[in-house]
């Protein structure tokens, strides 16, 4: 079964754009380095909870809003090689600053338990 990298990133509103540019430029070279399939998404429908949600976890600030993205691997060992070669890789240097506050994502890989496209 495959390998997720999930993310959660607090993203000023204004620079939407900005974040879409840099992940569209970002895709074809984690699909070279092995992802298989790469989702970005933009808050549109989630709430403010009491005790926590999507918003607290990243504290994301007045005109923030929350991205949702998983990049897909074949395997675990596809996704430990590719984040070897990405950080020695110029092509992200060469995107230039992140339009969020990297300190704020939260990140991780996660084994799939279910997947329905595929079981």
């Amino acid at each position: 079964m495959s390998y997720i990298d999930g993310f959660l990133i607090p993203v000023p509103r204004d620079k939407r754009a900005e974040y879409e540019e840099q992940a569209r430029k970002a895709a074809p070279i984690f699909m070279e380095l092995g992802a298989t399939r790469i989702v970005e998404t933009w808050s549109d429908d989630i709430k403010h909870g009491t005790t926590t949600d999507f918003y607290r976890a990243v504290k994301a600030e007045d005109g923030e809003d929350v991205v949702f993205s998983w990049i897909e691997y074949p395997d675990k060992a596809t996704r430990d090689t590719a984040n070897e070669k990405m950080m020695s890789d110029p092509r992200f240097e060469e995107m230039g600053e992140m339009p969020f506050d990297g300190k704020r994502m939260i990140f991780g890989g996660f084994s799939p338990i279910l997947d329905t496209a595929k079981d």
